[in-house]
């Protein structure tokens, strides 16, 4: 029973990993988006970010545009390692001197897009994602090899 459960999951491995990769990346632009500009919610106060204002200015631009990037699938990892970064250093930097557990410090969101993102760097972006398009059409397709006669029991060598 689990054996047909997980050969019928690993089938859709694929399409879940892109849906992974969109709604993290959705979350962490919408999250960017506030920062900088009070799109869905204004953050720190109500006030958004000042530009050039450290860090929140230049935390928000990172959760923006990487969050887009991750999102389409186009520098997916490179995105996703600076936006894990940025929300280790928030979580450290802003929320552990509030309590120990992310529970405690309300440091759950940025614990979540760190490990999320940090996954992303170590799965890479999936089938589905802009970048893996890109090159599957810039690659030479392969080209199907002769057959053997029947009687010949020899293996065609590819490339010759």
């Amino acid at each position: 029973m689990l054996t047909k459960v997980t050969k019928s999951v690993d089938g859709w491995s694929a399409w879940g990993l892109a849906a992974f990769r969109i709604v993290v990346g959705f979350l962490f632009f919408c999250h960017g988006a506030s920062t900088l500009f009070g799109w869905f919610l204004t953050s720190h106060g109500g006030e958004t970010a000042q530009i050039g204002a450290w860090p929140s200015w230049y935390a928000g631009v990172i959760e923006f545009v990487g969050g887009l990037l991750v999102m389409v699938g186009w520098g997916t990892r490179t995105a996703a390692l600076l936006g894990a970064g940025s929300m280790a250093v928030a979580y450290f930097w802003k929320h552990q001197g509030d309590g120990l557990l992310p529970v405690q410090n309300d440091g759950e969101s940025a614990t979540l897009f760190c490990w999320a993102l940090l996954l992303l760097v170590f799965l890479g972006p999936g089938r589905f994602a802009l970048e893996s398009v890109v090159w599957r059409r810039g690659r030479p397709q392969p080209q199907p090899q002769p057959r053997a006669a029947s009687g010949d029991r020899r293996l065609a060598v590819v490339g010759e």
